[in-house]
């Protein structure tokens, strides 16, 4: 049943509290599921409050509030005051649409210990043109506020074709920002993001020239800015471990309170996740059946349940299997050992050596029949976002 092989699943050590899927932004490769509007009944504030309970009580220590925009809880002074008199760390993950600096000062009276404020480039058009705003410039502000009030400053940046090239651009700019970590996360392909794959999916050649800019700038500012580079799946030979193991250390709850071994587990056939209102979260975490349907390693089929490096991957991730396979209990696709890493790699060649078809455009978040969707603006795309639009218009 479990990832050690004791009789009891671990404890999760970490909450992923996924407020609401609300949000100003529309970025084509959110990871919100595409069917959203499932999730609108939100948890109350007392509802939360006694999933955060829960979660302590069974020893979960790192607590993120996320959404969509976490913002849009008007609640969220409230939530972080409970959470910290609870004793967890708390981390904010945030676009920063929403927050200004009475806010700021009112988490910080709450008790919040991290913010992580996200970007979608390093520069005002692109960020803009993928964000479907006009937030960049209030971003940068809100970034200077984490900073001037003692906030370790955390900076998140999505890459993807259309931004992996601006790598040296991205560093630079945090590092004016006087950023102490920066996350270069490649785009995870689940949902909006896998329905924009091929339009999205960076070249070889470009994931190899941002790591290399990645690994010089780590050198360049050790001791100023440390940052972490995300090696994108696709272009691996070997699966990450997800999640530390399925149902081993986080816990996700969904607005609505679906309880999940990961925030993509939702999208997976055939499982029926419990509700927090329906259930406590220690019966959810450890005897409900979906949470221990890849538990441990007697789920595995070959080549996972002889390969000797299963207790360090597990398998790689169960969503990704699904999507790139339609079998969650599939070797994930990403391991050189699965029989569907060729046809993985044959996609990954495709991409390096063609645009985005032009059949397929961008689908942006909320917005299926929009303009925007055909990457359309009334006065044309700013010249540079120009090769993300045309790339994604007839």
């Amino acid at each position: 049943m479990t990832t050690s092989g004791s009789d009891s699943p671990p404890k999760p050590l970490w909450l992923l509290a996924e407020l609401t899927y609300r949000c100003p932004l529309q970025c084509p490769y959110c990871s919100n599921p595409l069917d959203m509007a499932k999730y609108s009944d939100e948890l109350s504030t007392e509802e939360w409050i006694r999933v955060f309970r829960e979660a302590r009580a069974m020893g979960a220590v790192q607590l993120g509030l996320s959404g969509g925009e976490a913002l849009v809880r008007k609640d969220l002074e409230e939530l972080i005051a409970e959470a910290h008199k609870l004793g967890f760390y708390i981390n904010l993950l945030t676009s920063g649409v929403g927050m200004d600096e009475h806010r700021i000062r009112a988490f910080k009276e709450a008790g919040l210990d991290h913010i992580q404020i996200s970007f979608q480039a390093s520069s005002e058009e692109l960020n803009n043109f993928i964000a479907g705003n006009d937030s960049f410039r209030h971003k940068l502000e809100m970034a200077r506020l984490v900073k001037q009030y003692d906030y370790p400053m955390v900076l998140c940046f999505v890459l993807h074709r259309h931004n992996t090239d601006d790598v040296a651009q991205i560093l630079d700019m945090a590092h004016a920002l006087q950023a102490d970590y920066v996350e270069l996360a490649t785009t995870q392909y689940y949902g909006w993001a896998m329905l924009n794959r091929d339009q999205l999916l960076p070249t070889r050649e470009q994931v190899q020239r941002a790591e290399a800019l990645a690994h010089d700038y780590q050198e360049k500012l050790k001791g100023q800015m440390k940052i972490f580079y995300v090696v994108p799946d696709y272009h691996e030979e070997r699966p990450k471990a997800c999640m530390s193991g399925w149902g081993s250390i986080f816990l996700t709850v969904a607005p609505d309170g679906t309880a999940l071994p990961c925030h993509a587990a939702g999208s997976l056939p055939g499982l029926s996740f419990p509700n927090v209102r329906d259930h406590d979260l220690a019966w959810i975490w450890s005897a409900s059946p979906d949470f221990n349907r890849f538990r441990g390693y007697g789920w595995m089929k070959e080549p996972c349940r002889s390969c000797e490096e299963k207790t360090k991957d597990f398998g790689g991730c169960r969503c990704q299997a699904y999507l790139l396979t339609g079998d969650p209990a599939n070797a994930d696709p990403v391991c050189a050992k699965s029989p569907h890493h060729a046809e993985l790699q044959r996609r990954v060649a495709l991409a390096s050596e063609q645009t985005p078809p032009r059949e397929s455009p961008i689908v942006f978040r909320n917005m299926r029949n929009s303009k925007r969707q055909m990457g359309v603006l009334d006065s044309g795309p700013p010249a540079n976002a120009r090769r993300l639009s045309e790339a994604s218009t007839d």
